[in-house]
């Protein structure tokens, strides 16, 4: 049913609350788990900061997406990860469909506050648009503090 699940990720803590679905997704179908970073350039500001900023929150997706295949390193998955720069969303639905995704798990709230505000709502323009399902995990409340 699933053979490749995509796992977008911003390294949050909601993020994370959906890494143990996907990855319990992808024990169960033996499929490839994509671990998805991207750094958003489309974001208001950017433009102006620079190729240098751009490269250090490259390197910081990096490390996430080095810490996250490490944490499932040990559940015998196959692995991809991938960081690259664009419009989240839109950059998540174009790897979908480059890359034979048939479910996209990732959290209903990543990056909070303005930052958040000032993006929309990167899951809700998945779920909307994506072509393939998409499972949506929310923070439990101690998780988030709230």
């Amino acid at each position: 049913m699933y053979d490749h699940i995509l796992f977008p990720t911003d390294g949050s803590d909601g993020a994370e609350a959906a890494l143990d679905h996907a990855v319990d997704l992808a024990v169960t179908y033996d499929a490839t788990l994509h671990v998805f970073y991207v750094v958003d350039t489309d974001t208001r500001g950017m433009a102006t900061v620079g190729n240098e900023v751009a490269e250090q929150l490259e390197t910081e997706g990096q490390s996430v997406v080095e810490a996250t295949t490490d944490r499932v390193d040990d559940r015998g998955i196959a692995v991809v990860g991938q960081v690259i720069r664009g419009d989240p969303h839109e950059a998540i639905l174009e790897y979908a469909d480059a890359n034979g995704i048939d479910l996209v798990v990732m959290a209903t709230h990543g990056r909070r506050g303005l930052e958040r505000y000032l993006l929309g709502s990167v899951t809700e323009k998945v779920v909307r648009s994506a072509d393939v399902p998409v499972l949506t995990v929310r923070m439990e409340e101690d998780e988030s503090g709230a």
